[in-house]
């Protein structure tokens, strides 16, 4: 079985991560699978991107490009929005040179593709949905709008009062390209995403099943916490409480400024917070509590050593498709204490291996994390916490649920 997997860059943010995890999960289990992105910075034989030297510096411009509208019309986004109406993408031609069984999607937006390119592909497609992007006029976070269940207007992220406007524009053009695609199946990767497809206006009539992200347990695993402490020149008696995410300290949905309430509220003296994900901001608040704050973590080895010399990992998001930094620690058997929504549903069970807090309320998120350092049965805890990833997130057992869904697929053809 030959499987191609799209996504825009093979590491960098979680869709990537998810993507490039799953791509050598089947490798392991004897699939033909290839990465294909826009931007490439591993040099593995079955990961590719351009060759020209001239698409590739086209590629770097290609988000900044797909973005004018945007501008054209005068909209300032709160958040991400993407329109995916840039031609001249290498992506048919690429699945057409492969000519693979399955085309798998990731995150292809930032200018990686048109959204009439989805009509071009003869293949089977599956669709992962790691963000909102697909099902709704544009945004990849809807927060709490519906409109997509319906019909995209009156937009939050593009401050618009007006019934039509850009993501009208961008709903109806999906509406047209959806609708004569018959090969395309979706994955929701938490239960969340996969209600939220079956509300959709725009996916609610395909093919739609829940299968998670991979986690490698092998690699993701617990080691001496003092030696982890010891390698990055952490206190040995303080109880280190981390928080990262890509753009931790400055995306708003990763909830920087609700660790930060909820820290206020926390005994100082022997506390302390590690942050990865960003260097530290320019005007940072000082809480009180001493903050190391680590920049971006490239590697996984590292990453495993921060969960490992940790205590607790909060992970205080206002919306996660998945939660793979919670699957992360926990496979390192990091208790995590989120708040009680979206894909983190399937990830922490209330005092079992973590704590979820009331959505949102910091007061709460607070109780959890003293609840989860100072927890009598924390041994107990971290057990909980490596048990659950590795019997519903290992990458070899989601891989071989993956593959049944291919096979289900290419066998309904």
């Amino acid at each position: 079985m030959k499987v191609l997997h799209i996504n825009i860059s093979d590491v960098k943010g979680g869709a990537s991560k998810a993507a490039y995890r799953l791509h050598h999960a089947l490798l392991n289990e004897d699939i033909q699978s290839k990465l294909f992105v826009q931007h490439q910075t591993k040099n593995e034989p079955d990961i590719f991107g351009s060759n020209s030297k001239a698409l590739k510096a086209f590629g770097q411009l290609r988000p900044v490009l797909d973005q004018l509208p945007i501008h054209f019309f005068n909209y300032k986004p709160k958040t991400y929005f993407n329109l995916s109406w840039l031609p001249f993408g290498l992506v048919p031609q690429t699945i057409k040179d492969i000519n693979p069984d399955i085309v798998h999607f990731h995150w292809v937006c930032g200018g990686m593709m048109s959204l009439n390119d989805f009509t071009k592909i003869e293949a089977p497609m599956v669709w992962s949905m790691h963000d909102n992007w697909a099902f709704t006029g544009g945004c990849n976070i809807k927060w709490d709008c519906e409109a997509y269940k319906t019909q995209c207007g009156n937009c939050p992220i593009l401050n618009s009062k007006k019934n039509q406007d850009l993501s009208t524009w961008v709903f109806k053009r999906k509406q047209k390209v959806f609708s004569k695609l018959e090969n395309l199946n979706i994955v929701g990767v938490s239960r969340w995403m996969e209600d939220c497809v079956r509300e959709s206006a725009l996916l609610r009539d395909k093919f739609v099943t829940l299968l998670p992200n991979p986690i490698n347990t092998s690699v993701f695993k617990y080691h001496s916490k003092e030696m982890a402490r010891e390698q990055w020149g952490f206190h040995q008696q303080k109880k280190l409480i981390l928080f990262g995410a890509v753009s931790a300290t400055s995306d708003p949905n990763k909830g920087y400024k609700e660790i930060l309430e909820a820290l206020t509220a926390l005994p100082k003296d022997d506390v302390e917070l590690i942050v990865f994900g960003s260097s530290q901001p320019k005007n940072a608040i000082d809480f009180g509590i001493n903050t190391h704050y680590m920049g971006h973590i490239n590697d996984d080895k590292s990453l495993v050593s921060l969960y490992n010399a940790a205590d607790v990992m909060v992970v205080p998001s206002l919306q996660e498709a998945f939660g793979q930094t919670a699957c992360e620690a926990m496979s390192c058997a990091t208790p995590v204490v989120a708040f009680a929504t979206t894909g983190l549903l399937d990830i922490v069970d209330h005092k079992v291996n973590g704590y979820l807090a009331k959505a949102f309320d910091t007061k709460d998120l607070a109780n959890g994390i003293e609840w989860a350092l100072n927890a009598s049965n924390y041994d107990e805890l971290c057990q909980n916490a490596r048990e659950k990833v590795v019997n519903s997130f290992d990458s070899k057992l989601v891989a071989k649920k993956y593959i049944a869904l291919y096979e289900k697929i290419l066998n309904d053809v």
